[in-house]
């Protein structure tokens, strides 16, 4: 591992390594190896190596960093080659975390590649203390600030190299397919803006950057600023992204025509205002997307085109935000890879997109940087663990360090990774046992104190309501307490199918001795649980924390818990992927259709009408009026409320993995029939084949139409207020037997009548 002398630390130029070196003749069965100490991007003979971008990823450096292998045999000549490593800083040294304590230097200070090139067993050339080095164009870098070019610098070696010390054993191969550049979106439309900017909407907000052609004069400069609305007066607004610049500037060399893009950073943006300093012409401007998952492996489309949009806005926030990692948001000083965002979303993921080596690769960083009494981080890579100072205890929450057990049951669902749940079974145990520590006991009471042990973010960002007389919501107390029942009693069968009985029988035992304490505290006589709020009764029903004995009372305070926030959501991060699950389970589809489909605030079909194309960080993120919400924490691509997703396909469609037969080796068909939405169509590229399912409704009669993939097996399962159901024709009865190819069942039922309200209709562009 050398560095480049020419570096002089973090926010200065970035810097190259070079090296010229001989070969006799190409073989073809050339590769190189490589990674780096901050962000690389390398060439041979003046061609770039791969078509990956931000290499080599973000992991936990310390513990873990990855190198990549390519094959560069088409990029050698017999004779004299030149190799050149281009070094910046990336989330290695440039700033992360926000507001009076941003980091730098997080995980070192200087940054250095590692590369060989071998032809079959022999090395031909490899880093070490003979490669000259200098600096680039590249003038400044970093994840929030963007990246300063300056196209009349030459890259010429004016300094040498050094060895530094490295572990060698922090060495992983690449876990994941890189970040690819996706195709390129064309502006919708363009303006001159007030302060004489030129303005391009491109009409999706993407994780991502500009890239664009240019004419002009040497020394003539080209401002890029990036945002992802406009405020209520229709002008460029960026507020939202706090200390993050996000900004490029590139400066001509003057020589004909000139192509940019960043190479060492990346935006969140839907808008970008360019503007041009001294004499030169701008042309083809376009957004580039970027992304860790390039493939889109599922698709869900309705008779409501709010609907079929907020699909497609769930599809393009996690684009945006897996970058390498499953970050938050792609825009403002933050792009962390929140765990709690991640356990809600990661069966959405796994349907909509490739994600099982993405997860693989974030989880083993995630088990990385668990602390050593159980604690998982609120964010990992955790930029907080190597500098603690100023964000002491940023770990321990419970439904975001519960990411340690969801993400790898969820690959063991969607992909039946039996070996995956095995290797993180430990981490799994050491998180739990945390959990009980916490108060010693079944029933959780997390402290209050940003920062002290076992410190809780409850249901994140539940809507409070009217200022006047805010709604009831789930305290941290009981929301701890589910979420220690519901990891018990899951790790519990983790273990078992991981041959661990012991460890089995534990946690079994203790989902009990929860189960029995969480309904003693937190439900009442009369059956009231929790707060007396959705997200109480929603985990606790979908759950099954709830008597027998004080279901319908339940039901009753669950439905009068909505109708007090008129017929609106009144859940957070926790509590809203369970919300409309929870509904169907006890029969209330007409209130089901009700909360999903209406399009007031807070709702998911509000965001979608007042004109997103991802989805928002907040309910209320743009008032009625188009007044924005407070910019401190106001994202406008955050997959986290996109969750709802999977109950699309899972819950509406019909179609989900069984855990008794995982990977989709045995698919269960369960549709939810909802008025307001029929005709609805939807499909799954998984590991076995694509899988189909979708109804229509004419009346009182629903055709259900699904297809078995080849190797797979089905099981129909029907709610009982579905009547007179046929399959193929002949009559059937519940748990009918399904087996592969394309099966129809038809039965009667009448869906409840929604509340009439005002429908919208939105473009539903295909991504």
């Amino acid at each position: 591992m050398v560095r480049p002398l020419a570096d002089e630390g973090v926010s200065t130029p970035a810097s190259f390594l070079r090296k010229s070196f001989s070969v006799d003749a190409i073989g073809g069965s050339e590769e190189l190896r490589i990674t780096a100490l901050g962000l690389y991007i390398v060439f041979i003979n003046g061609k770039r190596v791969g078509t990956d971008v931000l290499t080599p990823g973000w992991t936990s450096y310390d513990k873990r960093l990855s190198y990549q292998t390519y094959p560069v045999a088409d990029l050698l000549v017999a004779g004299e080659n030149t190799i050149e490593i281009w070094l910046a800083d990336g989330w290695y040294r440039s700033q992360l975390m926000w507001g009076k304590f941003p980091i730098v230097n997080t995980y070192g200070d200087q940054i250095a590649a590692l590369a060989e090139l071998r032809k079959g067993d022999a090395v031909v050339v490899a880093t070490d203390s003979s490669w000259e080095s200098g600096e680039l164009p590249v003038r400044k870098s970093g994840i929030y600030f963007g990246e300063i070019f300056d196209a009349r610098v030459a890259p010429e070696a004016t300094s040498g190299s050094a060895v530094v010390d490295f572990d060698f054993g922090t060495l992983v191969a690449a876990e994941n397919t890189g970040v690819q550049q996706l195709d390129a979106l064309r502006p919708v439309k363009h303006w001159t803006d007030a302060e004489g900017g030129t303005v391009y909407d491109f009409g999706q907000n993407v994780g991502g950057y500009v890239a664009y052609s240019v004419r002009g004069d040497a020394g003539a400069r080209v401002i890029v600023e990036h945002a992802e609305v406009l405020d209520k007066h229709g002008d460029f607004y960026n507020v939202n992204y706090r200390t993050a610049e996000a900004r490029t500037e590139y400066t001509l060399s003057g020589q004909g025509d000139e192509h940019y893009r960043p190479h060492f950073t990346f935006h969140g943006f839907r808008f970008a205002r360019i503007t041009v300093e001294g004499t030169a012409e701008v042309r083809n401007v376009v957004s580039v997307p970027i992304s860790s998952v390039t493939e889109l492996k599922a698709g869900f489309t309705s008779g409501n085109t709010l609907v079929d949009r907020l699909f497609l806005n769930t599809v393009w926030s996690q684009r945006g935000n897996f970058i390498d990692v499953p970050t938050d948001c792609p825009q403002r000083d933050e792009r962390l890879g929140w765990t709690g965002d991640a356990q809600v979303f990661a069966s959405t993921a796994m349907y909509l997109a490739e994600t099982k080596n993405f997860f693989r690769k974030w989880m083993r960083d995630v088990m990385a940087d668990q602390r050593e009494d159980g604690a998982v981080p609120h964010v990992v890579p955790d930029p907080t663990r190597l500098k603690p100072e100023h964000y002491p205890g940023f770990y321990g929450s419970t439904g975001w360090g519960d990411a340690v057990w969801v993400v790898p049951w969820q690959l063991y669902l969607h992909y039946g990774d039996v070996d995956f749940l095995k290797e993180a079974l430990p981490s799994m145990i050491k998180w739990v046992d945390f959990v009980w520590s916490i108060s010693d006991g079944p029933i959780v009471q997390p402290p209050r104190e940003w920062g002290a042990r076992g410190f809780s973010f409850g249901d994140w960002l539940q809507p409070s309501g009217p200022s006047a007389k805010p709604l009831p919501t789930i305290s941290d107390e009981a929301s701890a307490t589910i979420y220690l029942f519901i990891a018990s009693s899951h790790v519990a069968k983790i273990a078992r199918i991981a041959g661990q009985a012991d460890v089995a029988d534990r946690f079994e035992a203790m989902s009990a001795q929860v189960r029995d304490a969480f309904q003693r505290e937190f439900i009442t006589a009369a059956g009231r649980v929790g707060g007396d709020d959705q997200t109480s009764y929603a985990l606790a029903f979908l759950h099954d924390l709830i008597p027998a004995d004080k279901q319908e009372a339940a039901k009753r305070y669950f439905r009068n818990a909505i109708a007090r926030s008129d017929g609106r959501i009144g859940t957070g991060f926790i509590g809203t992927p369970a919300l409309l699950p929870a509904l169907v389970k006890i029969g209330e589809w007409g209130l089901v259709a009700d909360v999903f489909l209406q399009e007031e605030v807070p709702g998911w079909l509000y965001q979608v009408k007042m004109g997103a194309t991802t989805i928002w960080e907040r309910w209320d993120a743009i008032q009625s009026d188009g007044t924005i919400y407070n910019p401190q924490m106001n994202s406008y691509n955050h997959y986290a409320y996109g969750a709802v997703c999977q109950w699309l396909l899972e819950g509406v469609a019909g179609f989900r993995p069984d855990a008794e037969a995982p990977g989709f080796e045995h698919i269960i068909f369960e549709p939810t029939v909802l008025d307001g939405l029929s005709p609805v169509q939807a499909h799954h590229d998984s590991p076995r084949g694509t899988i189909r399912a979708g109804w229509t409704v004419d009346g009182d009669q629903v055709r259900y139409e699904i297809e078995v993939p080849e190797g797979t097996r089905g099981t129909l399962r029907l709610a009982d207020a579905y009547r007179d159901a046929k399959l193929d024709g002949a009559t059937t009865t519940n748990g009918a037997a399904l087996s592969p190819g394309k099966h129809t069942v038809s039965f009667t039922f009448a869906p409840a009548k929604r509340q009439e309200r005002t429908k919208s209709q939105v473009n539903a562009t295909t991504p």
